[in-house]
This record gives structure tokens, sequence and C-alpha cells, in this order.
């Protein structure tokens, strides 16, 4: 019966994912305008530069001991703003951010899978404090990736990175 419950769901999963290219317009579609010359204030679509999607990095060993080299950049770049000891258990605002660096370590964009809604002026704070942060250091070899981290943001400004966090007191 578990055999059979977990193939129903392994299915539902895969046409739930299949289903989301029928939203994609079809590129080999012929158009009206093919072969002739675009108005110039018509949008030029995805080109084979730019991905039209953003990958997340896989986090192997090395992209997560970046993590920790990321994490005490800002720790050093913001040195006041840091939360001593353990943090409250509840804290005012969880934010994952996903900051894209390039090659040489400079930050590029930063995103988050992650925002408090009772809290949206963190999100803003944080941008700003890794773009100001820029360039975190040389990533080597792992090269450009999307460096992400989980940010425990304190009422008082003060916060700590998942990475390095002290963790939480219980009461």
């Amino acid at each position: 019966m578990k055999t059979l419950l977990f193939k129903a769901a392994l299915l539902a999963a895969a046409l739930s994912l299949s289903a989301c290219s029928i939203f994609k317009p079809d590129a080999a579609a012929p158009t009206a305008s093919r072969g002739t010359e675009k108005p110039a204030d018509e949008v030029a679509g995805p080109s084979a530069e730019a991905p039209s999607v953003r990958l997340i990095t896989m986090q192997t060993p090395a992209v997560r001991a970046y993590r920790k080299v990321g994490a005490r950049h800002i720790y050093n770049a913001y040195p006041k703003r840091i939360y001593k000891g353990k943090i409250p258990p509840l804290v005012y605002a969880v934010v994952v951010t996903e900051t894209d660096i390039d090659a040489t370590g400079r930050v590029t964009g930063v995103h988050f899978s992650r925002t408090p809604s009772h809290a949206p002026e963190v999100s803003g704070k944080i941008a700003e404090l890794i773009k100001e942060a820029s360039p975190l250091p040389n990533p080597g070899k792992i090269g450009a990736h999307t460096y992400v981290d989980t940010w425990l943001w304190d009422k008082s400004g003060q916060f700590q990175l998942d990475t390095l966090t002290l963790g939480q007191r219980s009461r």
C-alpha cells in the first residue's frame, strides 16, 4: 500500500512539474513577424547570454565552506551590528537571501526566497548591507555562484547570520 501511495505521489509531482511547460511560449511556433524587422519599441526576448531562470548553486561542501567565509566578511564589515550572544527565541525577522556573486566576489544581485510580511523594511536594509559589503572574498575555484544565507534580525537592527549563529536562548 505504501509503495502504491509513493508511486502516486511521485506521478503527481512529475505531472505538476511537466504542466509548468504549458505556460511557456513555444519558440518554434511561426509568427507573422518572422523574417521581418521588429519595431523599435518591441522588447527583445531572452538571449543566449543571459539565462531566463535564476539557478541556485548546489550546496556542495566547497560552497558551504564559502558561506562561512562570506558570512565572516559581512560580520567584519558590520562588527557593531552583530547581535552578541544567543539570539532571543522570538527573533523580529527571518530573511533568506540569495546573493549572486561573480568570479571575483563582486555582488551582482540580491534576491530573497523568504521575507517577513510583518517587517518589509528589513529585506531592503539587508540588501543595502550586502551591496555595501561588496566585494565578498574571492570564491576561487567555485567561481560565480549564488551565496545563500539566512539572516536573523533583531528589533534593535542587530543581526546574526545562520551560518555563524550562536544559537537561540530558550527564553
